[in-house]
């Protein structure tokens, strides 16, 4: 083997070249020198021929071929037999009979070229990802610096000689790091055509940003017919895009879908999403046309910490202009059975224990499906909130006293079809409280005192919202014991526990508390109009108990909790809460979403439900909860949920039972079986298939049902989902279909938030 150094050749008169920065490899020849390799070397100025095993190395690349002639005066380089190129700033390699090359101007010509180009793999949750590179074939291709030109080839990231996918075409414009440009193209899945395309434009940036047309796609369904979908995505600058997606429905009309996204400083973004139908009309069995459903739906997410003064916002935006229209053109069942429309916004700012926070919201709550009328709006547009976290006061006192604050100030007002306030009415509150602890042996003792002032603008008077002002002023004291904890260590575990391993235990701990409340000073509980649940406080004696049972077991070295099981109930001195409980009608306070979300103070009761919350994991990969509330005055359990989660390397199961048993004018009954299962291997090579299971007992019948198979060969990976949703203005039956590309993305009408997995 011979081995030599030149000097980069000097470009001939009249040439210029452009000027090249570089730091020198390590390990390289140097900047402005070559190393020439070969068996046997010949010269005959200014052509050097290098034969056996050849190969000329510079900082940039490699050149290497079974033969190679080179001029030194212009740095052609001629290559012959299993010729190979190595770029070593991007990492591209290409292999070729034949080449032709240019040293110092880097561009030259290989026929019968193949390559690779390094991947750019960005690990995200739901895509597909490989670290195969992409591979490109060709009759030949063209190096221009760090620019390829492929001629009649394709590229694809799957293994070779028979790939999975496939885009060829006439020609192919890649710069690795930068874009890839494809002409007069076929994107095939074996060797069947998938769609053509006059020129396909992919970005290799790491945050790629490109102006132009989506894949359209065709999907079906059974209540909008033939759906086309299609699209454009515009990069407006470095700070904002858009993106424009219209679906034809042949049955229902056209359907827009507007994605603005702007990120205009570092730390403040945002995405307005609008979507709406331009609808025609269902069509009954006969054909006919019946009450159109059209409308549009805002949605809006932004927040900035780039605000003056220290000031931090968020926001977030869901108007819907028809409930009618969700439940039409619904895409989840999650949205057909969402009958509440939320919009908040608040700049707050934070500073030791303190908050001041501005504030903005809208809530809509549609009480019919059918009704768009029938809805309660509430909104607190402006409010002003300032509060406290508890603040040690007389810090030389040898018992510790904290106070904390809560206080509001700001418009409101509710509109519903019984009534509506006028358009702005004022509230203020104001909650100062002050609070200690005493501790003995483990035993805590934490009294706390209150007051609470608030006024309203507006009130009822005789069954009407009048302008009269109405105040109220509350007064709050409470004390909570809790009892050091019990606990006994057993050596002799049972058999079931895994008592037979070496170094296994149990430990059972009883874990106890008790706390008493009174509340009083409350007075016209019909007063108030309810906007929120500063409305619910009201006079009360009250005292509540728990108790919790934990298992812990250990094995092998490794202490997990095995059982759990706590037990809550409330006892009330004064049945009637100081008279606000009307028997006959439901009632919601605050003595009872403190304590469940289930409705229960229908009647005078001197006890509330116990509520019973059961966790139970025998293994690390199985879990069942249980939480049930027991009334002891209907003698019944009126609410249950359980679910239990089993995993097995990728298996899922899970199944669950939610039941709730009516009591007219109270809470309407529910039962309800919710089941998933599947084996889910999303970023991993072979099958995945999952379902899900939603079924109404009391209305026979399936809410949702979904059933989702794939399957991921080492480049692409291909999901089928069929799904039914029962919810919503008539039953339909739909079937996605996504195809993804590794490092490259998806396509198809299968969302990523409708996946299984």
């Amino acid at each position: 083997m011979l081995v030599g150094v030149l000097p980069y050749p000097v470009p001939l008169s009249g040439q210029t070249q452009p000027a090249v920065v570089s730091l020198p490899r390590a390990g390289g020849p140097g900047a402005r020198w070559m190393l020439v390799r070969s068996v046997t070397q010949d010269r005959k100025a200014p052509w050097f021929y290098l034969r056996g095993a050849a190969e000329i190395e510079v900082d940039e690349f490699l050149l290497r071929a079974d033969e190679i002639d080179y001029n030194e005066v212009t740095g052609y380089a001629e290559a012959r037999g299993r010729v190979r190129f190595q770029s070593f700033a991007r990492g591209e390699t290409l292999e070729a009979e034949h080449a032709e090359y240019y040293v110092e101007e880097e561009r030259g010509r290989f026929y019968t070229v193949r390559g690779t180009v390094p991947p750019k793999v960005e690990p995200r949750v739901g895509v597909l990802t490989t670290g195969s590179p992409f591979m490109f074939q060709g009759r030949w291709a063209d190096r221009l610096r760090d620019r390829y030109i492929l001629n009649d080839g394709f590229i694809t990231n799957c293994r070779v000689p028979r790939p999975w996918w496939r885009l060829q075409g006439q020609k192919f414009d890649l710069i690795p790091g930068d874009r890839a440009i494809a002409h007069s193209a076929w994107f095939k899945v074996r060797r069947m055509p998938i769609f053509y395309t006059p020129r396909f434009y992919k970005s290799l940036e790491k945050e790629p940003r490109k102006s132009g047309f989506l894949i359209p796609m065709i999907g079906n369904s059974s209540r909008y017919g033939q759906v086309i979908s299609g699209g454009y995505y515009w990069a407006i600058n470095r700070s904002y895009d858009l993106t424009y997606r219209p679906q034809y429905f042949t049955i229902r009309g056209l359907a827009h879908n507007v994605d603005f996204r702007g990120k205009p400083a570092q730390r403040t973004d945002f995405d307005l999403i609008v979507f709406g139908v331009n609808d025609r009309g269902p069509v009954d069995k006969d054909g006919n046309r019946l009450a159109k459903q059209g409308g549009y739906n805002i949605s809006f997410r932004g927040q900035s910490e780039d605000l003056p003064w220290g000031f931090q916002s968020r926001g977030e935006v869901n108007y819907l202009s028809s409930f009618v229209f969700r439940q039409a053109f619904t895409q989840t069942f999650f949205e057909a059975i969402n009958n509440e429309a939320h919009s908040r916004g608040w700049m707050a700012k934070h500073w030791s224990s303190y908050a001041l926070s501005f504030v903005a919201e809208r809530n809509a709550n549609y009480q019919s499906a059918l009704d768009d009328e029938d809805r309660i709006v509430i909104r607190r547009l402006p409010m002003v909130d300032f509060s406290s976290r508890d603040r040690r006061m007389l810090r030389s006192s040898p018992i510790p006293i904290w106070w904390s604050l809560e206080s509001a100030a700001g418009l409101v007002r509710r509109n519903q079809l019984l009534f509506q306030t006028r358009q702005y009415v004022e509230r203020l509150d104001f909650a100062p409280r002050v609070m200690t602890a005493l501790r003995w042996k483990g035993f805590n003792l934490l009294p706390s005192m209150a007051i609470r002032e608030t006024h309203w603008g507006s009130s009822f008077r005789d069954g009407r919202v009048s302008g009269d002002g109405f105040r109220r002023s509350a007064r709050e004291a409470a004390v909570n014991l809790e009892a050091p904890p019990i606990g006994r260590v057993f050596n002799n575990v049972p058999v079931w526990l895994g008592g037979e391993r070496a170094g296994s235990a149990m430990k059972h701990v009883i874990e106890t508390r008790a706390g008493f409340r009174w509340a009083g000073g409350i007075q016209d509980f019909s007063r108030p109009v309810l906007f929120d649940d500063t409305e619910l406080l009201t006079n009360t004696k009250e005292y509540d108990y728990s108790v919790t049972n934990r298992l812990y077991v250990k094995k092998s070295g490794q202490v997990r909790e095995y059982l759990s099981w706590e037990l809550w109930q409330k006892r009330y001195l004064d049945p009637t809460l100081g008279g606000a409980v009307v028997e006959g009608r439901r009632n919601v306070f605050q003595t009872q979403t403190e304590l469940t979300a289930y409705s229960f103070l229908n009647q005078p009761r001197r006890q509330s439900p116990v509520v019973s919350a059961v966790r139970l994991s025998p293994a690390a990969n199985f879990s069942i909860d249980w939480r049930s509330d027991y009334d002891p005055v209907r003698s019944a359990v009126v609410n249950s949920s359980l679910q239990g989660v089993y995993r097995y390397e990728n298996w899922t199961v899970s199944a669950g039972h939610n039941q709730v048993r009516n009591n007219p004018g109270v809470s309407p009954g529910a039962n309800q079986f919710i089941s998933t299962a599947g084996w889910a291997r999303p970023n991993l090579r072979g099958w995945t298939v999952g379902s899900l299971l939603i079924y109404d007992f009391r209305r026979q019948l399936f809410q949702y049902s979904s059933t989702q198979i794939g399957y991921n060969t080492d480049c692409c990976g291909l999901a089928v989902q069929l799904r039914t949703i029962g919810e919503g203005v008539g039953r339909r039956t739909e079937m996605r279909l996504s195809f993804a590309v590794a490092n490259i993305g998806s396509f198809g009408n299968l969302r990523r938030q409708e996946r299984l997995f």
